[in-house]
């Protein structure tokens, strides 16, 4: 067996790991979720891993059992020499192992691509093992003429390595295998607006080795003295129910073969019309609730132990689902602020939050009620930490590489939605929802509001022209989708004025942002979760939190998630040099919810703690702040007029252009880049020289929040 692979942070960690041994090799298994019923996801073709059901376990394993386990030649399992190490019916009993390994009397398989032939043969040969069989985008032995691949052989040597000649062992051993790689999953995600599933299928292919892949399809096709059963027949024993799932525009293999497989099983069939190969991770909550749907009318959910109850309409009070983005901490301050103007505006409104910690510990120190939901979502927050470098975090890949964490959230949603009826849905910034709505615009049932204060990816210089072309791709793919489908948002609040938005383009042949922005979205002004006018005069503001008035006091803040704990420890060892040239000085810093205050060094004149609920009032009241580069802090700060350093991560987009452009705009704050904010004495320095500086600062709108609130009133 391998060594493990690197941690990739996933929407479920396995609740069970094990590896389970078959004549010799061992097979690397996970179990997740718990219930009567399991779901067994195979593996499928050897150029990829279990990894490929990343967008179905999260879902999956809230409802049922669900297995998945390395197929021999892939990831943490062996790698056996020879094809007839790989044969289908080798393969298909290595399905019943892991199912005695696990103690799994029954279990539905659900197949990818050549994983069908496993599931079949297994279905065949231990009819009392499988209750029934999900067959997504099959390729298998069936009698379906594929001329555009058939034309060339494994075996031959080809005069030509063009399209399907790369399908060749020849190819693989001695010419170009990452060529063959490159074409093969264009092909399997002809979708357009695939730059992320392809990447992935690049990234996992290349664990795998050409003699590998070349000797378990060998093995699959029948070819080094391997002898393949008629896999027709085969189909003709199986009892138990099928789905077949295939795609119109399948280029792997045609969905003539799903036609041929429903055929000989008698399955139910569903064609998703312009699908490729890759449905489950190219339409992810279709391939998810096909699934589910199936597998419950083999084995339906348990009663509900209370009568299910049912209000008419016209009787229901008014309800709003609030989906608070987990991202930092300033998008809770901002929706508390524009819900309390809602209730103004409806007094009988019931909001209910959907949202993720440290946003939840927040809601619920002001009475809001969470969701139940809320516990089944997977943290963002945690992805962004495991991405982020040294004071560096590319948001944009970061957001890219969540993608099986979005769709695991956006299920979430979609269950609660379809059990509860809400009026109005408020998304801030919850970029799931937002984007897998519309791919899916049926499931919309609600009035649904979009919120953010930045539009437009962009690309950062560090990136290359494969990031602006992947940025491009990107807005391309939302300018698409809202063209095709304005109905799914009913509004599109950006959280600022006109003048806030960047001036750029979306890309090359793309619209200029603020012009295609002029055309889509309604401005509220900037909400600032707090009017400066209602605090105490500042003295006696310094008084009510123990600032003493004859020393000057420096907060520093980094925000909601554990990115900026690099910057924490930068301003820690500039705090004796500041001290040491501004004796009177002493530090507030604060570490957040996410980063363990006893984890920072001490320091003389320096006082560290975790969250603080008021923390405005600390910014207002302070002579100087030291923050990362996050919106709402600065903004706060703005409108407090205090003088503060930013310093925004690395390869942060929002933080350097979006966050940026807009602090330049109200001639907010001084911008200390990382690069010298790591020398000490220069960021004492610049401590030094700010602490209670005079500004001079355009006023920040004070309405924001009743804007917002007014723009969501209409849609209640």
């Amino acid at each position: 067996m391998t060594g493990s692979r690197p941690k990739a942070l996933t929407a479920k960690e396995p609740d069970a790991v094990g590896v389970t041994e078959r004549d010799g090799v061992r097979l690397a298994w996970k179990s997740y979720g718990e219930g009567p019923t399991t779901l067994l996801l195979m593996p499928t073709w050897q150029i990829v891993d279990s990894r490929i059901w990343k967008c179905q376990v999260g879902y999956l394993a809230r409802h049922f059992r669900v297995l998945t386990y390395d197929g021999r030649g892939t990831g943490d399992s062996d790698r056996p020499a020879g094809a007839a190490s790989y044969a289908n019916d080798v393969c298909a009993e290595d399905a019943v192992a892991v199912l005695d390994a696990t103690g799994t009397e029954q279990a539905v398989l659900v197949a990818l691509s050549c994983g069908t032939v496993w599931s079949v043969l297994a279905a065949a040969a231990h009819p009392e093992r499988v209750t029934g069989i999900v067959a997504i985008s099959p390729s298998c032995g069936v009698q379906v003429a594929q001329p555009g691949r058939e034309r060339y052989g494994f075996e031959e040597r080809l005069d030509t390595t063009e399209g399907w000649a790369r399908y060749n062992r020849h190819y693989w051993l001695e010419g170009d295998f990452a060529a063959f790689r490159r074409f093969f999953f264009d092909q399997m995600f002809s979708e357009p607006h695939s730059t992320k599933q392809r990447e992935d299928g690049m990234g996992w292919s290349a664990e795998t080795d050409p003699q590998t892949l070349a000797d378990a399809t060998a093995g699959r096709l029948g070819c080094d003295g391997v002898r393949c059963e008629p896999f027709e027949d085969a189909c003709r024993q199986v009892t138990c129910p099928v789905l077949v799932v295939h795609g119109t525009d399948d280029r792997v293999r045609t969905d003539a073969v799903g036609r041929r497989l429903a055929e000989l099983t008698g399955a139910g069939l569903v064609l998703v019309d312009g699908g490729g190969h890759g449905l489950l991770l190219r339409d992810p909550v279709r391939v998810n609730t096909l699934v589910h749907d199936f597998v419950r009318t083999l084995h339906p959910a348990p009663p509900e132990p209370e009568p299910v109850s049912w209000t008419r309409a016209g009787t229901r009070p008014r309800r709003v689902l609030y989906l608070s983005s987990p991202i930092g901490l300033g998008h809770a301050t901002r929706d508390l602020a524009i819900v309390d103007a809602l209730r103004r505006l409806e007094p009988d409104i019931q909001v209910d939050w959907l949202a993720q910690h440290p946003v939840t510990e927040v809601l619920q120190a002001h009475g809001e009620r969470v969701h139940p939901a809320s516990a089944w979502l997977a943290s963002e927050s945690r992805i962004f930490e495991h991405e982020c470098g040294e004071h560096d975090l590319n948001a944009f890949q970061a957001i890219r590489r969540m993608d099986s964490i979005l769709v695991n959230n956006f299920m979430v949603f979609r269950d609660v939605v379809e059990q509860d009826a809400y009026d109005l849905v408020v998304a801030d910034e919850a970029w799931d929802v937002d984007h897998l709505l519309h791919e899916n615009p049926e499931l919309k049932r609600f009035a649904f509001a979009w919120m953010t204060d930045f539009v437009g990816w962009l690309p950062m210089p560090s990136g290359g022209p494969e990031e602006a072309a992947l940025t491009a791709d990107y807005n391309a793919e939302m300018i698409e989708q809202r063209a095709r489908f304005a109905r799914v948002r009913d509004r599109s609040v950006f959280v600022g004025s006109p003048e806030d938005v960047v001036p750029a383009s979306f890309g090359p042949g793309l619209p200029d942002i603020r012009d295609w922005m002029a055309d889509n979205f309604t401005y509220a002004g900037y909400v600032s979760g707090f009017d400066v006018a209602a605090l105490p005069e500042r003295g006696q503001l310094r008084a009510e939190l123990g600032m003493p008035s004859d020393r000057r006091t420096c907060v520093v803040t980094v925000g909601g998630t554990g990115v900026g704990r690099a910057l924490l420890d930068r301003v820690m060892d500039a705090v004796p040099l500041a001290r040491r040239q501004a004796p009177d000085l002493r530090f507030v810093v604060v570490t957040g919810p996410r980063i363990d205050p006893g984890s920072l060094p001490r320091r003389r004149g320096a006082t560290v703690c975790g969250y603080l609920p008021d923390l405005h009032r600390h910014l207002v009241a302070a002579d100087l702040a030291v923050v990362q580069g996050g919106l709402t802090t600065c903004m706060e700060l703005t409108a407090g007029r205090r003088p503060f350093l930013y310093v925004p991560l690395r390869n942060h987009f929002e933080q350097s252009y979006h966050v940026r452009h807009r602090l330049d705009r109200y001639g907010a704050g001084r911008h200390l880049p990382y690069e010298e904010a790591v020398d000490p004495d220069v960021l004492a320095a610049a401590i030094v020289a700010e602490v209670g500086r005079e500004v001079d600062y355009r006023a920040v709108e004070t309405d924001g929040a009743a804007r917002a609130a007014q723009l969501l009133a209409e849609l209640v």
